[in-house]
């Protein structure tokens, strides 16, 4: 779906959903070589980081000057000491859950996604949802499952909620009518326990729906109509809502539309650009949020989408290079006290690649690049960062992880794909991408073939990278005098220079917790 104010795509499901891709713009080393020391404590520029040897630090918004600015370095070294924001509570993280994904799913299979969900540190699914007739179904499922795991007493310190995303660009919304679905689905939960409340409100979310009138003439009228009604419908009042959507507007028409109580800025999850995400497209949103309005942020470890014109014609990918999953929480640490909610865009969204639960349920078309690249690799990374964004501390560092990720393929290789090369492919390079939380120093190895680098890295959280350039095998080494704590080859993780089709997913893994 392309819109005036970026590009929105909400997922890949049944049925189609088409969209426009962002226009494209066009070996052994050791300390002091190659290294980007920064500390979490002042604020960084991405104007200016292409020098090797370059001390930068972290604590206030990137600096949105500049896009253009690239990370050049092979290693950037995070102290974890706390930010310094102010300490505010009641900050929540949700994961975009495609419900038009789960067809054969059953309450056990919800309850196994909450399961895992929360214990990464996610407060809510946002339930995404179609106009497909049985998804009412799966929705009764997930809230089984909801209260299934908030009764049990051990959860009872950080209960699980559910609230829902309304997917404008697959649910119709031209006359008043259409609002009755939308209607049903609050009047059916706004009380249950398993819903999440903001102010005491049901919260409601969308993708897209700044082309909703619900036959009225205005979007303001059309939504106030549908959700906040003056005058109750015929079969009575509708509960209160906390109405946050993901309208692809202008922010400046906010101030216009008195029905939203916030916004979702759905494209702050990546950079829109050949450019590093930034906290811009944020601010942006914050500014134009008067009053008691909510800004919610997006995060989204990645994108790659895959269709021909025979299915939903979309082919293209946005910039996951630069440690894109971690300098995108970073910035929301970093910004916490303008950011109450945050949500990671996806949890199981195949179609798109942005997924960080498992791969289950039905994939809408999208095995040929979805499968085999699991990404829960990510979850542990993401519990991390989501400790920090809550309480404005980065947690104690326990036991020495690596987390990997990468194409496996070159960015330039040449494959038998009828469907082409996605739009942006030049936004990428070939790359490992290495993220490490140490208990203390120690010499970190990645290697790939005859590919190899060497970096003393100190305690915390450090950024590497390693140059992949000729079909080989992943591994990566924690080395601390005698002792290797982690020696990690990961099964699968081969890079080829002979690519069967053009896989732009990335490849993600974790060493052992």
């Amino acid at each position: 779906m392309a819109h005036a104010f970026g590009i929105g795509s909400g997922g890949t499901r049944l049925p189609p959903r088409t969209g426009s891709p962002a226009s494209s713009s066009s070996s052994t080393s050791t300390l002091a070589a190659n290294v980007t020391s920064t500390s979490l404590s002042t604020p960084l520029s991405t104007s200016s980081l292409a020098a090797n040897n370059t001390t930068t630090s972290l604590s206030t918004p990137f600096s949105t000057s500049s896009p253009s600015g690239n990370l050049a370095a092979n290693s950037t070294a995070n102290s974890t000491t706390p930010s310094n924001t102010t300490a505010t509570q009641g900050r929540a993280v949700f994961a975009h859950f495609i419900v038009g994904n789960t067809y054969n799913y059953t309450v056990d299979s919800w309850s196994q996604d909450i399961v895992l969900a929360a214990s990464k540190g996610i407060d809510a699914f946002a339930l995404n949802i179609g106009s497909d007739a049985w998804e009412s179904s799966q929705i009764s499922n997930a809230y089984a499952a909801a209260s299934k795991y908030n009764g049990n007493t051990t959860n009872a310190a950080a209960p699980f909620r559910l609230f829902f995303s309304f997917d404008m660009g697959s649910l119709p919304c031209s006359t008043a009518s259409h609002a009755s679905t939308l209607q049903s689905y609050i009047r059916t939960y706004a009380n249950s326990t398993s819903t999440f409340k903001y102010n005491a409100r049901m919260l409601v979310s969308t993708f897209a729906g700044e082309s909703c009138r619900f036959g009225a003439s205005t979007l303001n009228q059309g939504w106030t109509d549908a959700i906040k009604p003056t005058k109750p419908p015929t079969n009575g009042p509708l509960p209160a809502v906390w109405f946050v959507p993901s309208f692809f507007v202008d922010p400046a028409t906010f101030r216009n539309l008195s029905v939203i109580d916030g916004a979702f800025h759905w494209n702050s999850g990546w950079p829109m650009g050949n450019y590093n995400v930034t906290f811009g497209p944020d601010q942006s949103y914050i500014s134009n949020l008067s009053g008691n309005r909510t800004y919610m942020a997006a995060v989204s470890p990645w994108f790659f989408t895959h269709y021909g014109p025979d299915t939903f014609n979309k082919n293209w990918i946005y910039r996951g290079d630069d440690w894109h999953w971690a300098q995108r929480w970073e910035l929301l640490v970093q910004n916490r006290s303008s950011v109450p909610l945050t949500q990671v865009v996806t949890w199981n969204d195949y179609g798109e690649s942005h997924y960080v639960g498992p791969i289950e349920g039905i994939q809408p078309m999208s095995q040929g690049w979805v499968n085999g690249f699991d990404h829960q690799g990510w979850l542990d990374l993401m519990q991390y960062y989501i400790k920090a964004y809550k309480t404005g501390s980065y947690p104690a560092i326990a036991k020495d992880r690596v987390f990997l990720w990468a194409r496996l393929y070159p960015v330039n290789a040449t494959a038998s794909d009828s469907v082409g090369k996605p739009a942006n492919y030049p936004w990428t390079q070939d790359y490992l991408w290495a993220v490490t939380l140490l208990t203390a120093p120690a010499n970190v190895t990645l290697t790939c073939g005859s590919s190899t680098q060497r970096t003393l890295v100190p305690a915390g959280l450090s950024k590497l990278k390693l140059k992949l350039s000729t079909s080989c095998a992943v591994n990566a080494t924690v080395a601390r005098g005698a002792s290797t704590p982690v020696q990690f080859s990961p099964a699968g993780f081969n890079f080829s220079v002979r690519p069967p089709s053009y896989n732009f997913n990335a490849f993600v893994a974790a060493s052992p917790p």
